[in-house]
């Protein structure tokens, strides 16, 4: 049974006002188990499993990634500010200057207007949505300007060799005959049921390789390219292995760690799916959920939690009748971004707090100096699975860059209208490094009539999954993000990947570009290069050269880029004007959410007391600062290198 099974959304705010009720959970989680061993008793005694083509990828489409127990969990309506309202209020007044000087128009002529947009397809679900027309021009050239990007002199990047004494060497090297069907791994029925249901054919390499060795019950160090199946690779070995648990004892078993929610919320998507005709249960822990609908879940002891590091020690620190100690499996995804997410105080206590006798699987995109500190620190001889070649990217991936001049650095934004209204127009992801440009260009987007909508920290949880649903079902074409997007999210056929500007390293530029081209699909992945960017540019030309991937440098109408410019310019005033009555809207917001909290403490006091008061491993202060310490390192040490060149001159 899965975390979240109340009638009624209950969001963070007002978790403390709900009661437990044992006898409800009690009630539906019968109805549940009867339900699967109904599904159980229906299936063909003769079933046999039938792998279909098994030349094609395995594909899965988490079209209900904002599932119901997940969305129980959020708030029932959605609160903030009403950003699209803002921007058609914007529209409408923009049209009447046009028309009428500055002459504004009347209430009565708003709302009607906002109504005509409304009709004319310009609202889905609150989110701004608009017709794009345009011209479409392209121009590529694999040859023009592409050997400028090679001048700077790159070291290679090469692994120690004394690192192989660590791991467990009759496993090092696994090159075996190929696995084509999930029935050559030995698996039981209930598991290759699910597997053909959800549409998983024929397994990949990493899971050809992993699912046997982690039956065995060995420590595994793992690492394969974005969209490989890395998540099914863990997931489907440990269900086969709880298929045999004893059953006369609840006891949480497996500990799943993942760095952000939305990857922890699309784990629990899959694993819900491979269970779905066994008694396994599960139960998913981050933040942005309600804690008591958590808590609840927990005393239950699920089989499988799948956390974030922060919030499960928030559990296991303050949760009653919640306890670790039956741990036998820990999975670590995406272990280097956990550690650059500020997680490592937090892996440090949960390895302490859970017991010795354990497998641990880690999985990481790329196996840095702390990635490597840890493995140590975890693992027992693991067996190292390195299925693909260091900072590979997908063979069906194209990598496009377009050169941005010094002196036409101001048109950066102009371009990325340009061909987003022009070339890129369908299932894109465009990635800004920080959060409040993202949400600047949203609200340009919008004005331009580009249905759009962001992805960053800022947002609430439930605003997040709202983005990432409507994207996935195609009801927006644009979806504007940081990177917080560019780990880990399986997204069916993104065709397009922006980058408004290179991120901080080369390895987060890897992760953005994986978000396309996964599972076989084609994909594009189009870089914006200032001057500043070359470093990390000739570094991803000379490794896709080496991997034979295909590389172009795309031209663009500077004539036309001039022309959105302008328009941009004209459109400055009404941004400054959506974005200062968004401020205004929030800050009411808050006083209205002040004054709801003091009403709370006055009528709920004696309850608030009589509570004993949650203990925090680390503070959220501490944490940012933390996290802030990681990510500013790299461009502080080279700040210090460009000041001793400027002494020596």
């Amino acid at each position: 049974m899965g975390l979240l099974t109340s009638d009624s959304a209950i969001s963070d705010e007002n978790e403390e006002d709900m009661e437990y009720c044992s006898s409800e959970f009690e009630e539906k989680e019968l109805d549940m188990s009867l339900s699967k061993i109904k599904k159980l008793e229906e299936m063909n005694k003769d079933f046999v499993f039938e792998a279909g083509d098994i030349d094609s990828e395995y594909t899965l489409d988490f079209e209900d990634f904002k599932n119901e127990e997940v969305n129980i969990g959020l708030k029932s309506n959605r609160k903030g500010v009403d950003l699209d309202k803002i921007i058609r209020k914007q529209l409408v007044k923009n049209e009447y200057q046009k028309k009428n000087g500055e002459i504004e128009p009347s209430d009565q002529e708003k709302t009607k207007n906002i109504n005509h947009l409304e009709k004319n397809g310009f609202k889905v679900n609150n989110y701004v949505q608009g017709r794009v027309s345009g011209h479409h021009t392209e121009s590529c050239s694999e040859n023009s300007e592409t050997q400028d990007f090679f001048d700077y002199d790159m070291k290679d990047q090469t692994d120690d060799e004394n690192k192989q004494d660590f791991f467990e060497k009759d496993y090092i090297n696994t090159e075996k005959r190929d696995i084509e069907t999930f029935s050559e791994l030995n698996l039981s029925r209930p598991i290759l049921k699910a597997l053909e249901t959800i549409g998983f054919n024929k397994p990949t390499a990493i899971q050809s390789k992993t699912i046997p060795i982690a039956l065995m019950g060995k420590d595994i160090v793992g690492s394969a390219i974005t969209g490989s199946g890395k998540t099914g690779a863990f997931l489907i070995p440990i269900l086969e292995r709880l298929l045999y648990r004893p059953k006369k004892i609840a006891i949480t078993r497996v500990l799943i760690l993942c760095p952000t929610r939305e990857l922890a919320i699309q784990c629990h998507n899959i694993a819900k799916k491979l269970i779905c005709y066994t008694d396994i249960k599960t139960c998913i822990c981050t933040g942005g959920l309600s804690l008591k609908i958590q808590e609840a879940e927990l005393r239950k002891r699920p089989d499988i939690v799948i956390a974030t590091p922060g919030r499960f020690i928030d559990h296991v620190r303050n949760s009653y009748g919640f306890s670790p100690d039956g741990i036998e499996i820990i999975v670590i995804d995406e272990a280097d971004r956990i550690l650059e997410e500020g997680f490592q105080d937090e892996l440090n206590e949960i390895i302490k707090i859970c017991p010795k006798s354990r497998q641990t699987i880690l999985f990481s995109a790329t196996m840095t100096d702390k990635v490597d500190q840890l493995v140590r620190l975890l693992l027992n001889k693991p067996v190292k699975l390195f299925i693909d070649p260091k900072n590979s990217t997908a063979k069906s991936l194209v990598q496009e860059f377009i050169r941005i001049r010094s002196q036409k650095e101001h048109l950066r934004t102009a371009i990325l209208l340009y061909l987003c209204s022009n070339i890129f127009k369908t299932k894109t992801i465009i990635f800004f490094r920080n959060k409040s440009f993202a949400h600047r260009m949203r609200i340009v987007f919008s004005l331009f009539h580009l249905n759009s909508l962001e992805l960053h920290g800022n947002l609430s949880q439930e605003q997040r999954i709202e983005s990432l649903e409507l994207f996935r079902q195609g009801r927006i074409d644009f979806l504007l993000a940081t990177d917080l997007a560019s780990r880990g999210l399986d997204i069916k056929k993104v065709n397009y990947i922006i980058n408004y500007e290179t991120p901080r390293s080369f390895d987060t530029y890897l992760h953005r570009i994986g978000r396309t081209a996964r599972a076989g699909c084609n994909g594009i992945a189009i870089t914006l290069v200032g001057e500043e960017d070359r470093k990390i540019m000739k570094m991803a030309m000379r490794i896709a050269q080496k991997h034979g991937n295909i590389l172009r440098n795309r031209s663009i109408p500077w004539d036309l880029i001039e022309t959105y410019h302008s328009k941009l310019e004209k459109l400055e005033s009404a941004i400054q004007n959506v974005l200062i009555e968004e401020k205004q809207e929030k800050q009411l917001l808050q006083a209205e959410i002040e004054l709801k909290k003091s009403e709370n403490l006055i009528k709920f006091n004696d309850e608030i007391k009589s509570r004993l008061p949650r203990t925090w491993f680390v503070t959220k202060n501490k944490k940012e600062n933390i996290k802030r310490t990681f990510l500013n390192k790299p461009v502080k040490e080279i700040g210090k290198i460009k000041k001793k060149k400027k002494k020596k001159s």
